[in-house]
This record gives structure tokens, sequence and C-alpha cells, in this order.
């Protein structure tokens, strides 16, 4: 099964950054680097550790900025990296796609998608949860 994970609002807590609209209007990664996971990431590294052992793939499938240049969308993804390194650092993840804002996050990927907007759980289709449901669908499969 493979087992993807959405970033912003959905266990990075990107909206809770004060101005990170602004920063991102501005081209500023800041928001992306000091942003406080939505999870116990503890628990969260010990489940996907453990399904990962069991064959499972684990991936990250994120935007980057809306209205990012390529330059600053390319600084964007390298701070989610480091974020991803710093807060879930044992995890062996198999893909990490930041992809640019708006792309079907759907195309080429299938398995479980966790993400906090609606559009995408709808295009994703079966199996796309909300940031609320990742423990309890984890502990399911």
């Amino acid at each position: 099964m493979n087992i993807w994970f959405d970033m912003d609002g959905c266990i990075v807590d990107l909206y809770g950054v004060k101005g990170w609209l602004d920063y991102l209007q501005n081209e500023d990664t800041t928001p992306y680097a000091v942003a406080k996971p939505l999870l116990n990431m503890r628990s969260l590294a010990r489940k996907l550790n453990t399904l990962a052992r069991k064959g499972h793939k684990i991936g990250i499938v994120s935007w980057t900025s809306k209205t990012g240049t390529p330059t600053y969308n390319s600084a964007v993804a390298e701070v989610k990296r480091k974020w991803l390194k710093k807060h879930l650092g044992s995890v062996k993840f198999d893909t990490i796609d930041i992809i640019p804002y708006g792309t079907p996050k759907q195309e080429g990927r299938y398995g479980i998608l966790f993400d906090d907007e609606e559009p995408n759980r709808i295009n994703w289709g079966a199996n796309a949860y909300t940031e609320k449901e990742i423990f309890e669908v984890l502990r399911r499969i």
C-alpha cells in the first residue's frame, strides 16, 4: 500500500504562522521553516516506520507556493525537505514530491492520501482522508 501525506495544513501548521501569507507573497520561506507540527511527530514516525517495515511505501505530495517564481518554489521545496528531516528524520520516505501549486496530486500516484483540502480528496477518489483521520486510518493498516 502506498501512503501519501500532504504537508501544509495536514501535518504542518503553516497557516498557524503569524503573517504566513505576507511571507509567501514576499517570497520568504520563513513560514515553511518555522511552522510547528500538527501531530505528535514521534507517534507518527513510529507508526510510519512500522508500516514501512511491513512493506508499505511512504510518500509526501505537497504543493509549492501558489504565486511563487521557479526560484522561490525551488527554495520552498528545499525548506520543506529540511522540515521533514527535522521533524520526521527517522522516517525514510520512498518519495518526496514537492510539486507546483495546483498540480493534480493523483497523477501517477495511488493508494491512500491524507490531505486537508477537500478538492484534492475528491479528485483522489477512494482512500482519501482528512488530517484528522491520520492515526485512525493508519491503525487499521
